[in-house]
């Protein structure tokens, strides 16, 4: 049986937290890691769980830490747990497939992004909820950007104000999502991407600073800063 956050609410996330983490160095699974003395994927399980229209949330953690997973999840919030893939796409597809009926907004969430403010949240599901098939959140560019060849040899300047840093959760309409991983043929970084294939428009949402990704030791310790109130 699949666990229920808010009988109210209309959104069902999908936490895929199966990789290794090879480049925060040698250690458990990534979404397993310790930040501030908890793991990844309990910072983004609360935080998740704090936004009013989630209804459901289901992670797809390591198959051979599913019970160690159900177990450090229960005091945080209802979550559903089923094993991933040995490839994030596939563990976006098993978490999907656990979803029960109900839930036609469904929101796809990287654990590595722990921080991530339930007003970001609230944001995207708000915004699929207004009409749109997708929507990701962003931010935008600040650096130059430069073109290189193999050589690494400067091509040219990129335009940065077209260009924007793409978050999670990224949010969709429950058919569209479903219709993308059916007819899924590569591997793709994101859900979004695989929409964009099936000729899906996708909306942007201003994302959060919070919303850093982290996979380098360096973005561990930003993160430990942030907690600890830093700016």
């Amino acid at each position: 049986m699949t666990a229920q956050l808010n009988p109210r609410g209309d959104v069902a996330v999908l936490v895929p937290a199966a990789g290794a983490g090879v480049r925060l160095g040698p250690g458990r699974p990534k979404a397993l890691r310790l930040l501030a003395g908890e793991p990844l994927l309990v910072h983004a399980v609360r935080r998740l769980a704090a936004a009013p229209s989630v209804h459901t949330i289901v992670v797809a953690a390591p198959a051979a830490e599913v019970a160690a997973v159900r177990d450090l999840l229960a005091p945080v919030a209802p979550v559903t747990v089923v094993p991933g893939g040995a490839e994030r796409q596939a563990s976006v597809a098993a978490a999907l497939a656990a979803v029960p009926a109900g839930p036609e907004i469904v929101l796809v969430h990287d654990a590595a992004r722990a921080l991530t403010p339930p007003e970001v949240v609230e944001s995207v599901a708000a915004t699929v909820r207004a009409g749109h098939d997708a929507v990701i959140p962003v931010l935008p560019v600040v650096d130059t950007i430069k073109e290189v060849d193999a050589g690494e040899v400067v091509l040219g300047t990129v335009d940065r104000a077209t260009l924007r840093v793409v978050q999670t959760p990224q949010g969709f309409r429950r058919a569209v999502l479903s219709a993308a991983h059916a007819a899924a043929a590569d591997a793709l970084t994101d859900d979004a991407g695989l929409v964009e294939k099936q000729g899906v428009a996708v909306r942007c949402v201003p994302g959060s600073e919070y919303a850093l990704k982290i996979t380098r030791p360096f973005d561990l310790a930003l993160a430990e800063h942030l907690l600890a109130g830093g700016s």
